[in-house]
């Protein structure tokens, strides 16, 4: 690390140390004793100004104490069975590891429907997945390999993705905004696979509007992906979808010792998501709010505008689908997904 960034990190922290304690309580939640890397993320974010990186980060703090995100994972999606059904309609699993340790997120971007509970609840079992990663995936991966790991690789299926997708562009928006202003640089790595047409017609028109180093993250794969990714997972780690064709269903094994388990880690009969729903019970039990959530609905999380660029892209998409449906002779009736007014 150069001298310049030692510095702006320098300068980072002089601020940080000055802001109030209930941020200063939050963040700790955030960087989880890695404080120097934490603020190295922000910075990047914000391509190493200070000030820029300073203001997204009090901003991020202060979204997290109004929504008290902090408590997040003491607030069940229940009863059980409607968690199931954003599971089956919000497609995000843990799959494995890389060879290096990072936790792979498998993502079927184009058989999401999010179509069985409210945009909250699908708002919130993404926030609270990210901070079940922040707070007990990562730090035991890091534990386990003996080094540092605070990043994870996703890999986008893009199968089943058709122009119905415009339905969704507006809650898409909203969680890819609470990522890249909450969560910055916590994916290495994006390989895209499985991709159509209407794919590749949207990422034509998206790239150039990326950052370079946004670009330099995203890789699409031929096909489903198999032989690139084989060259830094195993085989038990690759998505299901990169192995056999059709990502919506659950594929149940025998396992060696006569029980049963899924293949697909969307599915909340998968141990990742088993793990991180009896983990989040957990947690409501020992604050005795369990049965007080039973009579409760979501929880409601303000959702950040979106950043110039993030906004330019999805009115891009929006755009690109609306002529995609004009040339392929649909009326563009597609139904509006309102968000908080969005």
């Amino acid at each position: 690390m150069g001298m310049a960034n030692q510095e702006a990190i320098k300068q980072f922290q002089s601020l940080m140390d000055k802001v109030d304690e209930p941020l200063k309580n939050s963040f700790k939640n955030v960087h989880q004793g890695f404080l120097t890397e934490t603020l190295t993320r922000f910075l990047k974010a914000r391509e190493w100004n200070v000030a820029k990186a300073h203001k997204m980060l009090v901003d991020c703090l202060q979204w997290r104490v109004q929504n008290e995100i902090d408590n997040i994972l003491a607030k069940p999606i229940v009863p059980t069975e409607l968690y199931r059904s954003v599971r089956d309609t919000q497609l995000v699993g843990l799959s494995g590891y890389s060879k290096e340790g990072l936790p792979v997120i498998a993502v079927g971007v184009g058989q999401s429907t999010y179509d069985k509970a409210s945009v909250h609840y699908y708002v919130q079992s993404h926030i609270q997945m990210n901070e079940y990663r922040d707070r007990v995936v990562l730090p035991n991966a890091t534990k386990k390999w003996g080094r540092r790991i605070g990043t994870c690789i996703k890999v986008l299926d893009m199968t089943g993705l058709k122009l119905s997708a415009l339905n969704q562009i507006k809650l898409l928006t909203a969680i890819s905004t609470i990522d890249a202003l909450n969560y910055p640089e916590k994916t290495d790595t994006y390989y895209v696979v499985n991709v159509p047409y209407i794919f590749s017609a949207c990422w034509k028109v998206v790239k150039p509007l990326l950052q370079e180093r946004t670009k330099k993250k995203i890789q699409v794969l031929q096909g489903s992906g198999k032989e690139e990714l084989l060259k830094i997972m195993d085989v038990n780690s690759l998505p299901h979808f990169c192995k056999q064709r059709g990502s919506g269903s659950s594929r149940v094994v025998a396992a060696a010792n006569g029980t049963t388990t899924t293949t697909n880690c969307y599915s909340l009969d998968h141990a990742f998501h088993q793990q991180l729903y009896n983990y989040v019970k957990q947690q409501a039990e020992q604050e005795e709010s369990y049965s007080r959530l039973l009579k409760q609905g979501s929880v409601h999380v303000n959702f950040p505008a979106p950043d110039p660029e993030g906004a330019m892209i999805a009115t891009r998409i929006e755009s690109e689908l609306h002529k995609l449906g004009d040339s392929n002779g649909f009326n563009n009736s597609f139904s509006r997904l309102q968000v908080n007014g969005m």
